[in-house]
């Protein structure tokens, strides 16, 4: 017998907690962490703006209030995608 194809995720990403080091979210069935070294443009933000997250596709984050955009990707494998600063 074969399983049927999940259906889409319909839950919206969620910032699950904050703490000094980084920021936890819930995205569909994955957490994921963002530690503020590897992600430092969180750091200084309000707690309101970090809670604005939005999924316009599934492997795409975006914080609108922030103007930043991540690929969940690059949160999973932050080491992958280094800060480059000249």
């Amino acid at each position: 017998m074969k399983s049927a194809a999940r259906g889409r995720n319909t839950s919206s990403p969620e910032v699950r907690s904050i703490s000094r080091d980084g920021l936890s979210l819930r995205v569909g069935r994955e957490d994921l962490f963002l530690a503020f070294d590897h992600f430092p443009w969180f750091r200084r933000a309000s707690v309101e703006k970090i809670r604005h997250i939005e999924q316009p596709s599934p492997e795409h984050l975006f914080w609108p209030e922030l103007d930043i955009d991540l690929s969940i990707e690059s949160i999973r494998h932050p080491e992958r995608f280094p800060l480059v600063s000249r």
